[in-house]
């Protein structure tokens, strides 16, 4: 899909320094990509503050040893 966008003259300047005017679509989608794919993990991020309430886990106690029994309940662990 074709779309006309708006940019600084000295932005496409340096696009076009770094990867060449062959390639600024390109460049740019994928630019896109990773940012959309940022906000989605933002977005995902967001969502799950306080699905844990703030206290009483049953790592609060000693959370060293929490995680060394995690680790020795895990069969697929070498080591």
């Amino acid at each position: 899909m074709r779309l006309h966008i708006s940019l600084d003259d000295e932005l496409v300047e340096e696009l076009d320094r770094r990867v060449g005017t062959r390639r600024r679509s390109s460049f740019i989608a994928e630019t896109l990509r990773r940012a959309l794919d940022d906000e989605r993990r933002w977005a995902d991020i967001e969502a799950g503050l306080g699905a844990l309430a703030g206290e009483e886990h049953e790592w609060d106690t000693d959370p060293a040893a929490w995680v060394r029994a995690q680790r020795r309940s895990d069969p697929t662990r070498v080591g």
